[in-house]
């Protein structure tokens, strides 16, 4: 099994910037991409961004410019930077890992964002 914990959530200002991070334990390398998903207050989950084992990205087309997803393989960890928050990205992030072989998805708990004044 895989299991994902997410770190960095909090409160920020609109303008401001936020970086969350994402561990990855247990079958590392049964992963073959990760991404993050969120969820705002009575919306369903919407991808954020996602990154493959190749490095190729993937960005949900209005937050390309402002997200930025990593990786960082000797800490089995993924991270999202955040810049230029708005309001609007006020949600849950969710970290996602996919093994491909065993079609499995594996989800962290959540950690939340919120972008107020």
């Amino acid at each position: 099994q895989v299991q994902l914990v997410e770190s960095g959530g909090g409160l920020v200002q609109p303008g401001g910037s936020l970086r969350l991070s994402c561990a990855a334990s247990g079958s590392i390398f049964s992963i073959n991409a990760m991404g993050w998903y969120r969820q705002a207050p009575g919306k369903q989950r919407e991808l954020v961004a996602t990154i493959t084992s190749g490095g190729s990205t993937n960005y949900a087309g209005s937050l390309k410019g402002r997200f930025t997803i990593s990786r960082d393989n000797a800490k089995n960890t993924v991270y999202l930077q955040m810049n230029s928050l708005k309001p609007e990205d006020t949600a849950v992030y969710y970290c996602n890992a996919v093994d491909y072989s065993a079609y499995r998805n594996y989800w962290g708990k959540g950690t939340l964002v919120t972008v107020s004044s």
